[in-house]
């Protein structure tokens, strides 16, 4: 499968998803709205998810894909199978005590995670209570993400980009069918995330074991390539998950502010991960199994031109995306959001989230197509130096905003955003002297192209919101079909200026997706 083929599956099923998501973050905030009882939950669930994407995600993707790949190239399936059960039962030896542990404790985590909540004892009783129940969710996706993992290393990745949206279905079916028959809404949407891990876990569970590649029970063993997996998981377990820790610290800082602002930097966080999912979570998993494949063939001319090739993808959809959340902002968080529980005051407060985050958008996709340029080469530490520095800077920067400042909430952003910015910029700076990556003339160019073409749309979106300021002042159809006009306006604006400076072509976009022969049978590493 092509990178651009494979980039364009993940990101069709993610966008999938995350319109899925946006139906389900409209029935929670008409249910929870964005008050104490949102807070509680949106804090019970970042914790099982902050786990998910540091330890699961972060270091098996960037950790197991690579050893995995060298074993299916090495030495076929047979071995590569056995280090992936060796990896699983591994895993379960961990999580299954961690989990234990965590949820016995769930009082000290919650007083750890958000400290400002100890004032308001049943708000903090809530978010314990939601934090017990949703947190079962992290053994059973852990599993899933390493049978995600399995799949994506042998070019299966459509199961594994259609997973989430198992989760947004179990949330808004508990959320619409439990809610009635239980004390609050956030009760039933802790036991709609549980739900949601099973099911992701049985999905990809039958998925490998179609595929030919499943996922046996075995002895759990410590042989050399599971010492080898940990030694290059646990730099990643640190600062592989740079956001996650920059968005868990995000919550200590909300913690301290007024109630809501949790739930809005929820809100503008889901947005924000919109165009991050579908960019630079496509771009990250599909680019890693590539080169990784291609380092051990010492193929290194093609690495380099496909990772110039992922930035530039990257670059090409993320920064109108981010001028577009930074100027629609206000009405895009208005339309979506504003009814039942969630008011107008709490559309300024979120669309002052929305626009700061949207700032770091390109940043955080950049990220996520210079990692594999490290974990490839099976070096997950210099990451974790990079990682680590960006996340003192965000601890700086939001002391500095929330009590130097009066940005309050929008600091608490805006310190993601430019934290993002310098964790991308040594990340490249690295590779660049290294001599593992260079800018190609193409990349330069398309850069520039898509800056020009970006800067027009956003002058046809500044029109608009002229024109059409009146009726985006409220939440209703009107408001609806105009910020979609000024949407189309602005998408139709951009894709004319991208072609016309060559940024666009349809013959390159079919080329991209052209799928590749079919290995030939018997070649090393062969699967049906």
């Amino acid at each position: 499968m092509t990178l651009g083929r494979a980039i364009a599956t993940v990101g069709g099923f993610t966008l999938m998803s995350r319109v899925v998501g946006f139906v389900r973050d409209i029935v929670l905030s008409g249910l929870l709205g964005s008050g104490a009882v949102a807070d509680a939950f949106f804090v019970a669930f970042k914790l099982p998810n902050f786990f998910r994407r540091l330890f699961a995600e972060g270091a098996f993707s960037a950790a197991f894909v690579p050893l995995f790949a060298r074993e299916l190239t090495g030495n076929g399936r047979d071995a590569a199978l056995t280090f992936a059960r060796q990896a699983h039962a591994a895993l379960l030896l961990v999580l299954v005590p961690f989990s234990i542990v965590l949820m016995l404790g769930m009082p000290a985590v919650m007083s750890a995670l958000a400290p400002g909540m100890r004032d308001d004892p049943p708000t903090f009783s809530l978010a314990v209570e939601f934090g017990r129940i949703s947190f079962p969710y992290l053994l059973f996706i852990s599993l899933a993400s390493l049978y995600g993992g399995v799949l994506n290393g042998i070019d299966r990745f459509a199961h594994v980009a259609a997973t989430p949206v198992l989760l947004n279905l179990a949330l808004i079916g508990a959320l619409l069918g439990l809610t009635p028959f239980l004390p609050n809404a956030g009760y039933a949407a802790s036991i709609g995330v549980a739900i949601a891990g099973l099911l992701q876990w049985l999905w990809l569970l039958v998925a490998c074991a179609r595929d030919g590649v499943a996922m046996k029970l075995v002895r759990p063993r410590w042989t050399e390539r599971v010492a080898r997996l940990v030694a290059l998981a646990t730099p990643v377990v640190i600062g592989g998950g740079a956001q996650q820790v920059s968005a868990m610290l995000d919550v200590v800082w909300a913690s301290l502010l007024p109630v809501g602002t949790i739930s809005a930097l929820y809100y503008a966080d889901r947005l924000a991960q919109l165009p991050l999912g579908v960019v630079g979570i496509a771009i990250g998993t599909a680019l890693l199994p590539l080169l990784a494949r291609q380092l051990r063939a010492g193929e290194s001319d093609s690495a380099m031109a496909n990772q110039n090739r992922a930035i530039e993808v990257g670059l090409l959809l993320s920064v109108p995306s981010a001028i577009s959340l930074w100027l629609l902002a206000e009405p895009i968080i208005r339309v979506l959001f504003e009814r039942g529980r969630f008011g107008a005051d709490d559309t300024l407060r979120t669309a002052g989230a929305l626009a700061a985050f949207a700032i770091g958008l390109p940043a955080f996709v950049l990220i996520k197509a210079l990692t594999p340029g490290f974990f490839a080469r099976e070096d997950t530490r210099t990451p974790l130096y990079i990682a680590l520095g960006a996340i003192a800077l965000n601890i700086v920067l939001n002391i500095v905003f929330l009590w130097g400042t009066t940005l309050a909430h929008v600091g608490i952003a805006l310190a993601s955003s430019i934290s993002g910015w310098v964790n991308a910029a040594l990340l490249g700076a690295v590779l660049i002297r290294r001599g593992q990556w260079a800018a190609d003339r193409r990349l330069k160019q398309r850069t520039l192209g898509v800056l020009a073409a970006t800067a027009g749309m956003g002058g046809v979106l500044w029109v608009g919101l002229i024109l059409l300021g009146p009726a985006l002042a409220h939440s209703s159809v009107p408001g609806a079909i105009a910020l979609a006009g000024i949407c189309v306006a602005g998408g139709l604006a951009y894709a004319v200026l991208a072609a016309a400076l060559g940024v666009l072509s349809l013959s390159e976009l079919r080329a991209m997706t052209r799928r590749k022969p079919a290995i030939r049978s018997g070649d090393p590493g062969e699967l049906p």
